[in-house]
């Protein structure tokens, strides 16, 4: 089983969580999207949405983020042989769908600085021209990505998208607040895979500094929070990556990359 994924992906974030929290062995495959490196033909090939994550067994592949993890519970589940192992209940799909449907793009990307957002937006845009060039056949689709990129710089500058983020987030995160105050967990007093949802949610407001603004602010979250970092599997996943010193060398090795490939014009 391959696994094309990056630690910054949220959605990949969540597909590595229930790997871990599964015990399901799978080959790691990193693709960078802020490098464009989901542009190259290979992975284009393989998604020509050039989302995050991929999951690949055999010839069967796999894009959308929550049929992934009903597909590694699937796994999971014949590995066991059915030995106090089940799927998840209705409660725990309806979670996983309701934390799936908030949009984290354009809320990240309004909570970057414009100067470092837009230095970005452009390199991406002439590694997609470049790509374009290198595999004419695939000249469509990589169109459609270059029109998008474009939508989505004039979507930034309407602060009504940010505003429908905002609310949109709020609304889940006082729903989740409200459950949290009746079980330990988000279904009950087990860990699910609707927790495996919700985690990268949490770390990506602290990534952006904005843990006083949503998570602290809710007591039952806050509690929450600090004791899901405590499992092995956030630790592996997210904390290795954005804890400390690391988030800095993982940013600036990024940072550094995008600059000395500018410099050289090469995309």
């Amino acid at each position: 089983m391959q696994l094309y994924h990056h630690p910054y992906s949220l959605d990949s974030q969540k597909v590595r969580l229930a790997l871990e929290e599964k015990g399901v062995d799978y080959t790691s495959h990193r693709v960078n999207p802020i490098t464009g490196k989901n542009m190259d033909s290979f992975f284009f090939r393989l998604n020509p949405s050039a989302n995050l994550p991929v999951f690949q067994n055999g010839a069967h592949i796999i894009f959308d983020t929550v049929e992934i993890i009903k597909y590694i519970e699937r796994i999971a589940l014949v590995s066991s042989r059915g030995d106090n192992a089940e799927l998840s209940n209705q409660e725990v799909i309806e979670w996983m769908n309701k934390i799936q449907a908030w949009d984290p793009k354009y809320f990240t990307l309004f909570h970057i600085p414009v100067k470092y957002r837009v230095f970005v937006s452009k390199f991406l845009r002439r590694v997609i021209i470049a790509r374009m060039t290198e595999s004419p056949d695939l000249a469509s689709a990589y169109h459609r990505k270059l029109r998008e990129a474009y939508e989505t710089e004039e979507k930034l500058r309407n602060v009504e998208v940010l505003r429908r983020c905002e609310e949109h987030l709020v609304r889940l995160l006082d729903e989740v607040e409200t459950k949290l105050g009746e079980t330990s967990y988000l279904v009950g007093e087990e860990f699910t895979l609707a927790d495996v949802m919700l985690i990268p949610v949490l770390a990506r407001l602290v990534l952006l500094n904005l843990g006083e603004s949503y998570i602290n602010c809710r007591p039952n979250i806050a509690e929450y929070w600090n004791i899901v970092q405590q499992r092995p599997s956030y630790k592996k996943v997210i904390g290795r990556y954005f804890n400390g010193w690391r988030q800095q060398i993982t940013l600036m090795r990024t940072w550094c990359f995008l600059h000395i490939r500018s410099m050289l014009q090469r995309y």
